[in-house]
């Protein structure tokens, strides 16, 4: 085939025009749109900077105070207390599995209340829908402030903030997990005579399961985070001691304390990576 016939010619760019007309205009409502969007977002920007008393050179003088913070805590030394820092370790995670295990077992059935296809009563929907929202609109470190309050200082203030909290995240994902769900296995027990039990046990817990248990796994790795900030305010754990070290200055141990952080978040994201495919049944695709 010749170049000229793969060339268009003016006739043939009159008859495109002709049946898609939005194509000859060289601005449209839409770019107008996102050009405006583009400007009102630029416009907050520099709006928020100023209301916030941004400013570069106290930014400078932040990054060198950061660098003399960070000579202070070389080499990390734990001193005499790694025992006592290792079991402020295993009480972390204590913590964060405890909370994660009960706000998940908690979650199921308000995520099977909050969703559609489980529930048709809306105004018990919505109900549902709004206590998820309070519950993780409130975040774990106000829980614990609350609890610490409430039972007092140590661990079990921390596992009923992760718990709390954790209620309302599990659930809102638990109720769009059966919300995603296949609806031809629910079809085939309704079919058969089943009852709404029935759908919901041999219906769509088989297909949601391993996501909710992937789900509960990726959870469990935030909430060890989580239940160290959160020990910060009194619920026990490597938080309470990183507060202390921090406000005598010790600048080593809140290293080594930071470094042990570190250390857990990346042994639990390893385990629940490896945890999370083997319940999903499948390997990441390399590209």
């Amino acid at each position: 085939m010749s170049r000229a016939r793969l060339t268009p010619t003016a006739e043939d760019r009159a008859r495109l025009l002709a049946l898609h007309p939005y194509y000859a205009a060289r601005v449209t409502p839409t770019h107008l749109i996102a050009v405006a969007v583009l400007v009102g977002m630029a416009g907050l920007a520099a709006f928020s900077m100023w209301y916030l008393d941004f400013s570069v050179r106290r930014l400078g003088t932040g990054i060198a105070q950061l660098v003399h913070f960070i000579t202070l805590m070389l080499p990390p030394d734990p001193g005499r207390q790694l025992p006592l820092y290792l079991h402020a370790l295993g009480e972390t995670l204590s913590i964060a599995f405890l909370g994660t295990v009960a706000g998940a077992l908690l979650a199921l059935p308000f995520g099977l209340l909050a969703a559609k296809n489980v529930v048709s009563n809306p105004v018990l929907h919505f109900g549902v829908r709004r206590l998820l929202d309070v519950l993780r609109g409130i975040d774990k470190l106000i829980w614990a402030l609350i609890y610490v309050t409430v039972v007092g200082l140590g661990p079990f203030a921390g596992i009923l903030a992760i718990a709390t909290a954790s209620v309302g995240e599990l659930g809102k994902l638990f109720s769009e997990a059966v919300e995603a769900s296949d609806r031809k296995p629910v079809e085939g027990i309704v079919s058969c005579g089943g009852s709404k039990a029935d759908t919901v046990r041999f219906a769509l817990f088989p297909q949601v399961l391993p996501v909710l248990a992937s789900q509960m796994l990726y959870y469990f790795e935030s909430n060890s985070r989580q239940s160290t900030i959160v020990g910060i305010v009194g619920a026990g754990g490597l938080g309470l001691h990183l507060a202390e070290q921090i406000r005598i200055l010790e600048w080593q141990k809140v290293s080594f304390l930071v470094l042990m952080m570190l250390v857990m978040v990346g042994v639990i994201d390893f385990i629940s990576s490896r945890l999370r495919f083997a319940i999903i049944g499948r390997r990441p695709v390399s590209l």
